[in-house]
């Protein structure tokens, strides 16, 4: 997809290189392809407003950052819940095709479908031009 995936948490470099061995390699298998960097300071995660000064941890966040070095769109969630993959790669393909076409997603748009083109004439219509999938 021509993106760059970044991990980073409070663990040492020895913390990750064990769970990655011992645990992502059970789950993906050779382990995430991406670097795990150690954020033991909380120096990024503070940078990211996802450091938890009482606990002295990251806590889950994911951000996807444009090759302008803009934040497009962030998630942050508790560590009882997890975050949804599909849903990652779903938001960079339809930032990816923003940035390409100059057109707009709707919620839940999957490459290939169809897009809105921003202008004077959507305001106000745009019920006109999508139509959302109803949860039955």
């Amino acid at each position: 997809m021509g993106v760059q995936v970044l991990a980073a948490s409070t663990d040492s470099r020895f913390s990750h290189k064990v769970w990655q061995e011992a645990e992502l390699a059970k789950m993906v298998p050779g382990g995430v392809p991406f670097p795990l960097i150690s954020d033991a300071t909380g120096q990024i995660g503070r940078a990211y407003g996802v450091y938890d000064e009482e606990s002295g941890v990251d806590i889950r966040g994911r951000f996807l950052i444009d090759p302008d070095g803009v934040i497009q769109a962030m998630e942050v969630l508790t560590p009882p819940v997890g975050r949804n993959v599909t849903e990652l790669i779903r938001q960079a393909q339809a930032f990816q095709h923003v940035r390409e076409t100059g057109e707009v997603t709707p919620a839940g748009w999957q490459p290939g479908k169809p897009t809105l083109k921003p202008g004077p004439d959507l305001v106000g219509r745009v019920w006109e031009s999508w139509k959302p999938a109803m949860a039955s």
